[in-house]
């Protein structure tokens, strides 16, 4: 198996594996479980930067190609009164990759923003879900015509969940359309789902099953990877932060997408109130 990794995926594993033998003092245990609980909600109360690095194989026609791809992630809630929050997620992609079809040679860049805005009551149901729902938006923000749709995109997106004691397990979804974009690119029709399950111990470690699976409903194109991860909530000096990874496996692809197993390393800093 082949793996090439760019100086900033070597610093990014290597502070990921510093900080995992960075255990917090006993005293500090019971708030970094709930914080670890925390994270395990995309539409918590919390302030967080993820950084997540994905390594992908097996990708193009004759599977030569392969990619490097870091998720930027800042999470920032907002209270709008003494009962809803808005919760403002980004995620802004830095790419590298190679041959992803013969010839194509290596593009390094950003590619397009996505932009997501949850509406959420601030106490759970009755019956213990928490939900939130709002629009989704995709900004063509590539830096090379390799790493862009070339589409401006908009829908809605919704997510549910319920903590159950250590457990954690609901879904978010989104589906997004084109509004206006280039003539000459494929229009967006797709739609994300990912449900997950989490366990969080009392030593705030957090282990996840969860899937991203993309429908694109103008080629029939299915994208079913499934993440096993875990991840540790640490203080390193005074800062809070979250580091773990994990191993991908693609149950199925698109034509030219990636195949096999892939990697996931994430750092994220936390900022609570």
């Amino acid at each position: 198996m082949r793996m090439k990794t760019t100086t900033l995926g070597h610093a990014l594993i290597l502070t990921a594996a510093v900080a995992l033998m960075a255990a917090p003092p006993a005293s500090a245990q019971g708030s970094t479980e709930d914080l670890a609980k925390q994270l395990a909600n995309p539409i918590a109360s919390l302030i967080s930067v993820p950084l997540q690095l994905n390594w992908d194989q097996d990708i193009g026609p004759v599977d030569d190609g392969e990619k490097l791809l870091l998720n930027i992630q800042p999470v920032i809630p907002i209270t709008l009164n003494s009962k809803w929050n808005v919760i403002s997620r980004t995620i802004v992609p830095l790419v590298h990759q190679d041959e992803i079809f013969p010839g194509a040679g290596s593009q390094t860049g950003f590619s397009d923003v996505v932009q997501s805005v949850f509406f959420s009551p601030k106490d759970p149901t009755d019956s213990g879900w928490i939900w939130g729902a709002g629009p989704v938006f995709l900004f063509p923000t590539g830096t090379d015509e390799l790493l862009t749709t070339d589409q401006w995109g908009i829908g809605p997106t919704g997510v549910a969940l319920k903590q159950d004691g250590p457990w954690t397990y609901g879904a978010l979804a989104n589906q997004m359309w084109s509004i206006a974009g280039s003539d000459d690119r494929p229009n967006l029709n797709a739609t994300f789902f990912q449900p997950f399950l989490s366990y969080t111990t009392p030593t705030a470690w957090t282990y996840t099953i969860q899937s991203e699976t993309t429908y694109d409903w103008e080629d029939a194109g299915l994208a079913v990877p499934v993440n096993l991860l875990a991840t540790k909530v640490v203080k390193l000096g005074n800062q809070l932060a979250s580091v773990g990874g994990g191993v991908r496996y693609w149950v199925d692809s698109t034509a030219n997408g990636p195949e096999g197993f892939a990697f996931r390393v994430m750092f994220t800093l936390l900022y609570p109130k």
